[in-house]
């Protein structure tokens, strides 16, 4: 991890630690499973995407801090994520990511570092009739714009992503079980996430993407689903929709892992790429 991005991450659990009274960091506000997890680009969400809930389990008189390690195993490549995020009063999160993207078949790898903001807007996930409804973004910025500039995309290493997400759960809907869905729509130039820049020969302007998730949860501790993630085709090579199918365990607030089959299309011209996703989300309590 850069060493920068790795001394925030750090500073964020000291001053959060230093400042804060033990009730504040709490964290008890939420039901279990309804904070859901963090997702690739380091935003509280699905896997693949960005959902309305605020990454902690705070209440909104508390402050949660959250860590997650991710890591996706595609045929020709490898993405490894480490993130953390900060949650104040079940209002607002800032989140903080690095991704290393591995060239499994070609060596060496694309690094980048992402920087969100989520503010909720207003509902409840659970508790309210109408879905919970936040808006955010991910700004994002290559360590090492090469190979990004190599294929086409704009001479700029970095890019901002901007989204409006729509969340609920729906107690007893399927069988007794609760339900979760969520869709948001982002306005993006990536390529890739940003992996391989932004904008390119095809288009370089801002489209709107659309995202979508859906689950069931079968116990407090147990959740399966799928995902959803449009995707842009600025550079002209056939970059595919992503989609992924879920299980997370969630033995308590303080943890949940996440195991998925990811199938992510042609990636940089390498078809048929599909793959394990695991995550580990923590949080201090």
């Amino acid at each position: 991890m850069n060493r920068k991005i790795k001394l925030t991450v750090q500073l964020i659990y000291l001053c959060v630690i230093l400042v804060t009274p033990n009730r504040l960091l709490a964290a008890d506000g939420k039901l279990i499973g309804t904070a859901g997890l963090m997702q690739v680009e380091g935003s509280g969400g699905g896997g693949i995407v960005p959902w309305a809930t605020i990454s902690g389990y705070d209440s909104r008189d508390q402050i949660s801090v959250s860590a997650v390690a991710t890591q996706v195993d595609v045929d020709d490549y490898r993405l490894n994520m480490l993130g953390a995020s900060l949650s104040l009063y079940d209002r607002l999160e800032l989140s903080i990511a690095h991704q290393r993207f591995d060239l499994k078949t070609l060596g060496g790898d694309i690094k980048q570092n992402i920087f969100g903001v989520k503010y909720r807007v207003f509902g409840d996930v659970v508790f309210s009739d109408l879905p919970q409804l936040s808006v955010g973004l991910q700004h994002k910025r290559l360590e090492d714009k090469a190979i990004a500039t190599a294929l086409g995309a704009d001479s700029s290493s970095n890019g901002t992503d901007f989204y409006i997400a729509a969340t609920k759960v729906h107690l007893g809907a399927i069988g007794g079980f609760n339900a979760v869905w969520n869709l948001t729509a982002r306005a993006t130039r990536a390529n890739e996430m940003g992996l391989l820049g932004f904008g390119g020969p095809e288009n370089d302007d801002y489209e709107i993407m659309l995202e979508a998730s859906a689950g069931i949860l079968f116990s407090r501790h147990l959740a399966v689903g799928a995902e959803y993630r449009q995707k842009p085709d600025n550079l002209g090579l056939g970059e595919d929709d992503w989609v992924d199918y879920f299980v997370s365990y969630i033995p308590s607030k303080d943890l949940n892992i996440t195991l998925a089959w990811a199938k992510l299309g042609t990636i940089a011209g390498a078809a048929d790429q599909s793959g394990l996703y695991l995550s580990i989300n923590g949080q201090l309590r």
